[in-house]
């Protein structure tokens, strides 16, 4: 897996960071989501940069192979904006100071949160299959939290969850892929599926996880409370599960629409977990906004 990318662990804000690099070009970030670690990118990331860009992807912390401390009193050190930070710090690091970057789940919660903490350092955001978190927890709705009820069996005090999940790490992840996630074992890579299980069955990601939606509760949504209005002004794109929960349930298009400047959004085949069923479609989206918005592209235009 990522074969032929540098492998490496940063230490920034307090943390370290794993990641893995490779390419030549405008820099992409690629941050992975909720149950799984940077392996998401494993088909996407040599794609792009055989297309002429330098890839990053790494893991948040809490996350695959990144530093997972323990919670503050506040949980201030798993909210968004800290995770953005930890992002930020990395790619400056590694000498991009400015990126595009796409995020998927988590990721793309992190990625917006850079745009709004960080917005002169982003160049594009794609943010695959979430609404903002102010809409969903500002405005919940019955079959939203029936569809996604884990954010909330997530983020109660702990050890509780962390002991259920504990019991059987295997059905509880399943479960969220198979379940709300809408999809199935054979539309993952074995190798891809097999790091996330790995991830899965470490207590330390068990309790990273479960302090990352704990913060989504009682951190994100009075940072996203604090930002509502305001617009970000780096091209956007949105793409979403055809026929998943998020598309049934709100108008993705209409929901961002308040929050950037420039957007669009396309339905890509498949439920949440789509980067891994349909790595070819994502591929070709991601590619050609990027095109469109490069800096050399901006310079010629």
């Amino acid at each position: 897996m990522f074969e032929n990318f540098e492998c490496g662990r940063l230490a920034v804000n307090g943390v370290e960071i794993s990641y893995v690099a490779a390419g030549e070009g405008e820099p992409v970030l690629l941050l992975h989501g909720f149950p799984q670690n940077k392996a998401l990118w494993a088909q996407i990331a040599p794609a792009l940069v055989s297309l002429g860009y330098r890839v990053v992807c790494s893991d948040l912390r809490g996350y695959g192979q990144s530093s997972k401390p323990v919670a503050e009193a506040d949980l201030s050190n798993y909210s968004f904006r800290t995770m953005a930070a930890d992002q930020m710090e990395l790619m400056k690091r590694l000498g991009h100071p400015k990126f595009h970057v796409v995020g998927h789940d988590r990721g793309a919660r992190v990625a917006h949160r850079l745009c709004l903490d960080h917005e002169g350092a982003v160049l594009s955001v794609t943010l695959m299959d979430i609404v903002p978190t102010l809409e969903l927890l500002g405005d919940l709705r019955k079959e939203v939290a029936q569809s996604y009820w884990h954010w909330f069996f997530l983020a109660q005090p702990a050890p509780f969850p962390e002991q259920m999940i504990k019991a059987n790490p295997d059905l509880f992840y399943e479960t969220c892929l198979f379940g709300w996630g809408g999809a199935k074992a054979t539309d993952f890579a074995p190798d891809q599926l097999a790091a996330y299980r790995a991830s899965w069955h470490d207590r330390d990601s068990i309790a990273g996880s479960c302090n990352d939606y704990r913060a989504a509760v009682q951190v994100d949504f009075a940072d996203d409370f604090a930002d509502r209005g305001r617009l970000v002004s780096a091209p956007a794109l949105i793409l979403y599960g055809a026929s998943g929960a998020m598309a049934k349930l709100y108008d993705m298009p209409s929901v961002w629409a308040p929050f950037y400047v420039n957007l669009e959004a396309h339905p890509v085949p498949g439920g949440h977990f789509f980067p891994d069923i349909e790595p070819v479609r994502v591929i070709d989206h991601v590619c050609r906004f990027l095109r469109r918005h490069s800096m050399a592209t901006k310079r010629n235009g």
